[in-house]
């Protein structure tokens, strides 16, 4: 253990003598550690480093162990890690995965229950369900309202504990409670074994073998067109390239926090055959030449994460990781860290906040060093364009486009789910050819090309292309593909404040515009009658003046709803 990493003793209380006013103090000033706290702390740390970016990690250890953060363990956490109280207290209160109980309060049940209220869930009932649950269960389960679990397609989602259940009742959700164990499913998926007998890790090995040479795999993303599939849309290659021309050393970040309301397409991609996405990772490393990668990956996938702890592990043990070191870590409950500088914060350990840029992080990133940030799709596809060749992706498509689009499809169809089409395929096409048609007695009326940040378009737009771009003449964006279909049954002044009160409550709260923005807007548009102008001018506000694409991207759907429905709340 390198000295950094020793455990440091329990400090000395000093005596002075004297007495009356001014007199000696048997202990230290301030907060006092408990000794039994700090002997449980050190307990469940064990031999792991105590370093600053660890923070949330070790929180989560105390979170998991006592089913909360009290004051005592976190005065002694932050003892431990040579940290200031308030540095892991500011931390700790903004995750919302993390209860924080200080001394006069209570802490709550061993059990949680989260019901989803994002807008899928909202859709197929989940505030009725969550009225339910509450009249049903002992004092001694929580039950609370929770944003969007990654699970829209399967809507409403209940979470028990760390285990999921899909099409939620108060029937199966009690047969959950009533369970031995509330710990995660971990899906059934194609190990280390079956994927290097099909050919896996073949292309990663003559990377570093030398049969492969940078340039050669550049030019070959380059030529495929392959974007960013988180949202942002940046070619692939060229940030590659971008990265590698920066001074050494530099590092790597993936980026698996897909928070965005009606997105869950990476995790399918990681329940199903991860190590497409991990060896497509090793193979973006060796090109920039990271010696660790941090994966980042959002707690709302505690199935997902056993799946990437176990093979990771046996990637270990085959040798596959001695040039580059994986580096898991979890988040704790913040949409915001999907923004790839706020996610740089918290992988630091710290409050997941974004940054101001310039700099960007493929200059100044993690740790302050060159950093190459990729989704999750835009790796699971790196293997397969290189081995096929950029024109089997690029070959793909429709109206125009290129490339494959992965879509999450939620909402009013009969076959919701994760769909891989062409880019450049319609709403309509979708609706017809990938989930079988619209829902029984429901009429199609409108759709989310993108998510809650990626506006809403009437149903009389369904022949646009949806692509990077298409969409921006329109108002709206693709984003990460999160396709949410509405119906004549749905209430449009509902579905725009289900989004909005999912962006005030996901606020991180840094910038005015995005933190006052957003409750205020929530606040006007809860009133009977909407003050138009007032919402005009507040979104104006909002987005140009918000600091990252929260602020700047929550008015969309009300703005949306305004343009193409305005009949329904005039």
């Amino acid at each position: 253990m390198s000295g950094s990493d020793k455990t440091p003793s329990t400090p000395k209380r000093h005596k002075h003598p004297g007495s009356g006013r001014g007199a000696a103090r048997s202990t230290l000033k301030g907060r006092q550690t408990d000794p039994t706290a700090l002997s449980e702390v050190r307990a469940l740390l064990g031999d792991r480093p105590r370093r600053a970016d660890l923070l949330i990690e070790h929180l989560h250890l105390i979170q998991d162990r006592y089913h909360h953060l009290s004051a005592r363990h976190l005065a002694a956490l932050a003892e431990e890690m040579k940290l200031s109280m308030a540095e892991v207290y500011e931390t700790a209160t903004f995750y919302a995965h993390f209860d924080v109980v200080m001394e006069d309060e209570e802490p709550p049940p061993a059990l949680t229950i989260r019901v989803c209220d994002s807008l899928s869930c909202e859709m197929a009932g989940a505030a009725a369900l969550l009225t339910a649950l509450k009249g049903k269960l002992s004092p001694n389960i929580r039950v609370v309202r929770a944003p969007c679990m990654g699970r829209c397609d399967k809507a409403p989602i209940a979470e028990v504990g760390h285990r999921h259940v899909e099409h939620a009742s108060v029937e199966n959700v009690m047969a959950a409670v009533r369970a031995p164990s509330h710990a995660p499913n971990v899906p059934a998926h194609i190990g280390l074994d079956e994927y290097v007998k099909n050919g896996g890790y073949r292309l990663y090995r003559a990377c570093l073998s030398g049969e492969r040479a940078v340039e050669d795999i550049i030019k070959l993303m380059e030529g495929s067109g392959l974007r960013g599939l988180g949202g942002a849309g940046f070619p692939t290659g060229r940030k590659w390239r971008f990265v590698r021309q920066e001074p050494a050393p530099r590092l790597m970040a993936v980026n698996a926090d897909e928070g965005e309301p009606g997105t869950f397409k990476d995790r399918v991609y990681l329940e199903t055959d991860p190590h497409r996405t991990l060896e497509g990772m090793l193979i973006a490393a060796w090109v920039v030449e990271a010696a660790d990668v941090y994966f980042y990956l959002r707690d709302e996938y505690p199935g997902v994460r056993e799946v990437l702890l176990a093979e990771i592990a046996k990637l270990d043990q085959a040798g596959l990781t001695a040039k580059t070191r994986i580096h898991l870590r979890r988040g704790a409950g913040a949409y915001i860290c999907g923004e790839e500088s706020a996610m740089l914060e918290s992988i630091e350990g710290r409050r997941g906040e974004p940054r101001h840029k310039p700099p960007f992080p493929s200059q100044v990133g993690l740790f302050g060093r060159p950093t190459l940030i990729n989704n999750v799709e835009s790796l699971y596809w790196v293997r397969d364009i290189v081995e096929r060749g950029p024109e089997w992706f690029s070959g793909q498509g429709r109206n125009g486009r290129k490339g494959l689009r992965s879509f999450s499809v939620s909402g009013r169809v009969k076959e919701p789910g994760m769909k891989l089409a062409p880019a450049g395929i319609t709403m309509r096409q979708l609706i017809d050819e990938y989930c079988d048609g619209m829902a029984e007695g429901h009429t199609f009326k409108g759709y989310l090309p993108g998510g809650a940040s990626g506006g809403i378009l009437p149903a009389s737009m369904a022949d646009i292309p949806l692509d990077f771009d298409t969409l921006n003449p329109h108002g709206c964006f693709i984003g990460s593909a999160a396709v949410i279909v509405l119906s004549d049954k749905d209430d449009m002044r509902a579905v725009a404040l289900n989004l909005m009160r999912f962006f005030e409550d996901e606020s991180c709260g840094q910038c005015t515009p995005c933190r006052v923005g957003t409750e205020k807007a929530v606040k006007l548009m809860e009133a009977g009658k909407w003050d138009i102008p007032l919402l005009d001018e507040l979104s104006k506000a909002m987005m140009d003046a918000s600091i990252c694409g929260l602020g700047q991207a929550a008015p969309n759907p009300l703005l949306m709803v305004l343009k193409h429905f305005r009949s329904e709340v005039a």
